[in-house]
């Protein structure tokens, strides 16, 4: 007769409540990655408690009120008015769940190094609380070895042991706001546990959530070297386009006609697209992760910093391209009305975090530009150490009044023809005007 071992019996007693929805799962940071998630849980059957340290939040979330694009409204209120979720600031409820995912913000700091400040202060609150056999999954991208290096020590000093006590595994968020394909629910996951058991019940719960797939690898290491592949190779190759569109705009090439003569290859290549810069909390972001990372092991990134730089230059570009349009039309830049169609870092989405529009806006304001901003879906913005409420709709009078109309995000309710039938100058930085045209006014990037 064998004995069981502690890491066994507590891995049996979990994954039955996984498997038969009894667990209490907690998710903290109810943000653009967390509250899918812990929607997503709550759906799926389990009791869902959301941490997050912004009262506002917890209050919303807790009278069903969505603020998240890609959470439908009618399913939280429905979960919340079933009580399979609700939101709290009070981190002593770490007590009484089963599993708890961290999905908190991993910024860089002002030289470009990894700010994980936000991820360990939540790991010394779960580890006020933590219990035996409980599942803490990391879900914040970050650089290889955070999982080990920074939380496993963290959440031992409850005094509990990873892999015997508590199960420690990373599984990298892939969210993509406003794609309209691929939601929290069904794209594939990808875990990476401490141990074998620790991988094992990340992926029971995981499975007992989504419909994508469940990719298990063998560390946590792994799955967060995955992710920052992930967004360099964007980084990257949005990097190579960028410059494409420079170079061709020299050469006089519609960099865009290009892309989409090469995009007819059925192998070895994979269409990229231009535009003003990058934006979003991963690509602009998590390359710099890897980049830092290097250094310990006395290795220089020099693809990935070039691509980089390439695209934190984009910004400089647009402007640039501005005034040499205004100066063909006879027009200075100091002085110009500029109107400036959307905030948000991509097409149908509220979402301006890291947008390229924003340091385009100070450039052209550093000009003596004067500007204003139009978007459906941004209900206000920081600017410098202001919020700024953007114009909802581009009427005829203010399209006519514009020296030039800088096109910064492609949104979907814009109307395109009626601004290309108005302005004075277009200048697209997304070849968002798909209309026929012999318009001489209108320039791409």
């Amino acid at each position: 007769m064998t004995t069981k071992t502690r890491s066994e019996e507590n891995v049996q007693q979990l994954l039955e409540k996984l498997n038969n929805k009894t667990a209490v799962i907690g998710v903290v940071g109810l943000g653009y990655v967390g509250l899918p998630l812990a929607v997503e849980k709550a759906k799926s059957g389990y009791h869902v408690i959301g941490f997050d340290i912004q009262q506002e939040r917890v209050d919303e979330v807790n009278r069903g009120n969505n603020y998240i694009g890609d959470v439908v409204d009618a399913e939280l209120r429905q979960i919340v008015e079933n009580k399979h979720f609700t939101a709290t600031t009070d981190y002593s409820l770490i007590k009484d769940v089963d599993a708890v995912a961290i999905a908190v913000p991993t910024p860089l700091d002002m030289y470009k190094q990894p700010d994980t400040s936000y991820v360990e202060s939540s790991a010394t609150e779960i580890a006020k609380y933590l219990q035996k056999g409980v599942l803490v999954v990391l879900e914040s991208t970050t650089y290889p070895g955070t999982t080990e290096e920074v939380l496993k020590p963290i959440l031992e000093q409850s005094g509990l042991t990873c892999g015997e006590d508590f199960f420690l595994a990373f599984s990298p968020e892939r969210v993509d706001p406003g794609n309209k394909q691929f939601k929290t629910k069904n794209t594939p996951k990808v875990v990476g546990g401490i141990t074998e058991n620790c991988t094992k019940v990340a992926a029971t719960m995981y499975r007992n959530v989504l419909e994508g797939e469940i990719h298990e690898v063998s560390s946590p290491a792994v799955a967060e070297m995955e992710k920052i592949l992930e967004n360099t190779f964007r980084n990257i190759n949005i990097g190579l386009v960028n410059e494409m569109a420079v170079l061709c705009n020299k050469m006089g090439i519609d960099v865009w006609e290009v892309i989409d003569a090469a995009a007819t290859k059925p192998y070895g290549f994979m269409p990229f697209y231009p535009g003003p810069g990058l934006g979003g909390h991963c690509i602009p972001i998590d390359p710099w992760y890897l980049t830092w990372k290097a250094r310990e092991y006395n290795y220089h990134t020099k693809l990935i910093e070039t691509a980089g730089e390439i695209n934190n230059e984009m910004p400089d570009y647009v402007v640039k391209r501005v005034m040499e349009i205004l100066n063909k039309e006879g027009k200075a830049l100091n002085g110009s009305n500029i109107l400036v169609l959307g905030v948000a870092y991509k097409k149908d989405i509220d979402d301006y975090r890291e947008s390229p529009v924003l340091p385009i806006l100070e450039k052209l304001e550093n000009a003596g530009a004067d500007w204003t901003v139009v978007d459906p879906y941004v209900k206000e913005f920081k600017y410098k150490n202001s919020l700024l409420n953007p114009v909802k709709e581009a009427n005829v009078e203010m399209i006519k009044n514009a020296d030039l109309v800088l096109i910064a995000t492609d949104h979907s309710d814009f109307d395109y023809e009626n601004i290309l039938n108005h302005s004075k100058v277009i200048f697209d930085t997304r070849n968002s005007i798909k209309i026929d045209t012999t318009y001489t006014n209108y320039y791409k990037l």
